[in-house]
């Protein structure tokens, strides 16, 4: 058996690397395709694009895994089944059972190579590349979630935010502060605020009007220093969707929201969906087991490539359904995240079982 799952692991890596290859090929010329449009406008040169295009690369590492490992492996099995070389371990005694723990034992090492890729490489990577084109393009971000920027709950402070310079530098801020019985107590206006230390910006051009008891004042100040805590950390991830970020970066943010009585449902997803994913790499493989069962009748091994590629996408974009309805509604973020996961792995037992009673 270890002779089996040594040769079955290696067809199966090869297999999984060549579609790799294939994938990120066509995705990186798509890529350069897109921004082919804007090199030349702002000082966006065609280097700048390129290094952009190498830059997200690794998200499309994490996010093609586990239709590499799907496709990788019908590849590899189909192909061995066509040369009666799985026919062969059948007959020496190794049963259905024992290919499922081979095929699970592959697939772990592929696994984490998945959480790492998620968690520490395409995260940082994607914000790296997010930040270079921003520079490159001499641009700012303008929040689009409300025509007047976006809005931030502080404790007792609502901040709102116009404009996001690539570095975090925050310009056009408006903190409200109100009181505990919820009277407003100060409105302050500042041109330009840059993170000092932790929990502190310093705010330049500073205009600040004051609610009392004695009335109305107002103040103009050079530079003024304001406690918060939102910090650049928090901030990046309004510059990055939450399907792009660590797992442990959502986990603080919705922190956040939560303590500031805010919904969490979409980062809380988002979350669990990061967990989840890589363990979804080892149902794909599972799901290619059942393709051992190879017939000439039933097509050639471009057939199989074929169901692969739309199970694979159908998984793809169920997730992303399952993951939007959940925060539409509010479901359970749990429940939103791995419902697609329980159905393909529902999916895989039951072509399994079929498979081993023929």
């Amino acid at each position: 058996m270890r002779l089996l799952t040594r040769y079955l692991a290696r067809e199966i890596y090869s297999s999984v690397g060549i579609v790799f290859a294939g994938f990120l090929a066509l995705f990186s010329f798509m890529d350069v395709i897109e921004e082919l449009h804007d090199v030349g406008q702002s000082g966006y040169h065609l280097s700048d694009a390129l290094i952009y295009v190498a830059l997200i690369i690794p998200t499309h590492i994490y996010e093609l895994f586990p239709l590499a490992a799907l496709i990788g492996s019908i590849f590899a099995i189909v192909h061995m089944a066509s040369n009666s070389e799985l026919m062969v371990y059948r007959s020496s005694g190794a049963s259905f059972t024992q290919m499922i723990v081979a095929m699970l034992q592959i697939g772990l090492p592929l696994v984490v190579v998945c959480f790492l890729f998620g968690e520490f490489i395409a995260p940082p990577s994607e914000h790296l590349a997010q930040r270079l084109i921003l520079k490159a393009k001499n641009t700012q971000v303008t929040f689009k979630e409300f025509r007047s920027g976006v809005w931030v709950k502080d404790e007792h402070s609502f901040v709102n935010v116009r404009n996001v310079m690539p570095d975090t530098t925050l310009l056009n801020i408006s903190i409200y502060e109100f009181d505990d019985s919820y009277h407003m107590r100060a409105i302050t206006f500042a041109k330009r605020a840059v993170y000092d230390k932790a929990d502190q910006w310093m705010l330049n051009d500073v205009k600040q009007t004051s609610f009392g008891g004695q009335g109305t004042a107002i103040h103009n100040q050079a530079n003024m220093v304001w406690h918060s805590k939102l910090n650049p950390t928090l901030l990046n991830v309004l510059l990055l969707k939450p399907e792009k970020m660590s797992s442990i970066d959502l986990y603080q943010y919705a922190q956040h929201l939560s303590e500031n009585h805010q919904k969490t449902g979409r980062y809380e997803i988002a979350m669990w969906n990061k967990l989840i994913y890589p363990v979804d790499v080892l149902i794909m493989m599972l799901l290619a087991l059942p393709f051992a069962a190879y017939n000439r009748r039933d097509g050639g091994v471009s057939s199989k490539i074929f169901i692969g590629i739309v199970l694979g996408l159908s998984f793809h974009f169920g997730g992303r359904l399952f993951s939007n309805l959940g925060a539409l509604n509010e479901w359970q973020p749990m429940f939103s995240a791995t419902a697609i996961s329980w159905i393909y792995l529902i999916v895989a037992m039951l072509m399994m079982w079929r498979t081993e009673r023929r």
